[in-house]
């Protein structure tokens, strides 16, 4: 280990950084894909498939619950759903007064399937962020856990 590692908070797994971070942070490092605790990216290792831990930090991403990901679902639907509203708002009042029924029904069939797939990611290292705001980290986040 380096110095520079050394000196890092939250680089060493025998003394990881649980201390209380700013709610603007976390949320700020969450929506760049990143480790909400530690700032580091490299979280997913395809689009879908979120790591187990921080490759950086070592948190646990799930922190330790089967149905854990269920908050960063609802996310993912409210921000589909502000998405396509504002979209469909955006269209009626721009061609108003002869909107294109049929284009925003179907255009919103799309714009839904899409939104919903690229705002995945997003959605759970948010939750993950609105997690550690309400739970910060504790030192059994960071340690391993046998199935």
């Amino acid at each position: 280990m380096t110095m520079e590692e050394q000196a890092r908070p939250g680089s060493d797994p025998a003394h990881p950084d649980i201390s209380r971070q700013s709610p603007w942070r976390l949320l700020g490092r969450a929506l760049l894909l990143r480790c909400p605790n530690c700032g580091h990216g490299g979280l997913f290792t395809g689009f879908f498939e979120m790591r187990e831990r921080c490759p950086h930090c070592g948190i646990l991403l799930a922190r330790g619950e089967a149905d854990y990901f269920i908050g960063a679902y609802t996310l993912n639907l409210i921000a589909v759903e502000i998405l396509l509203a504002l979209a469909f708002l955006a269209v009626v009042v721009a061609t108003w007064p002869n909107p294109p029924w049929n284009a925003l029904q179907y255009g919103g069939v799309v714009l839904s399937i899409l939104g919903a797939v690229f705002c995945y990611p997003f959605a759970k290292t948010t939750w993950l962020a609105v997690d550690l705001i309400f739970r910060p980290p504790k030192r059994e986040d960071f340690i391993t856990r046998v199935k």
